[in-house]
């Protein structure tokens, strides 16, 4: 298996993985951690490489279009479901519930 994955096709796939990452910290709010957008970056990021470069790597740049320098793109998007995956586990895992923690004092 050759990587052939350029700058551009690289900083697209970050692109991709942030703007994946802040989407899912704005859907879930404040209701899990807040460590939930590099958890889903980190995800989509990882998996897109290895759907792009693993599972497709083998197509030339004809086979799949639109190829931008060396990363497939429409191919990439797939790494959306283990992402999601990802972010709605995280989010079961941690979510904050209102009972429970500290509770203030009652006024005396």
């Amino acid at each position: 298996m050759e990587w052939d994955l350029g700058f551009l096709g690289l900083a697209t796939l970050l692109g991709m993985a942030l703007a994946f990452g802040l989407l899912a910290e704005l859907i879930a709010g404040k209701a899990t951690t807040p460590w939930l957008w590099l958890i889903g970056s980190g995800v989509y990021f990882v998996s897109g490489l290895l759907i792009s470069e693993g599972w497709f790597g083998w197509a030339t740049e004809e086979d799949l279009q639109p190829n931008i320098d060396g990363l497939s793109f429409d191919e990439t998007l797939l790494a959306l479901l283990p992402a999601i995956a990802a972010v709605i586990i995280t989010r079961r895992l941690t979510k904050r519930s209102g009972r429970g923690g500290p509770h203030p004092a009652p006024p005396s």
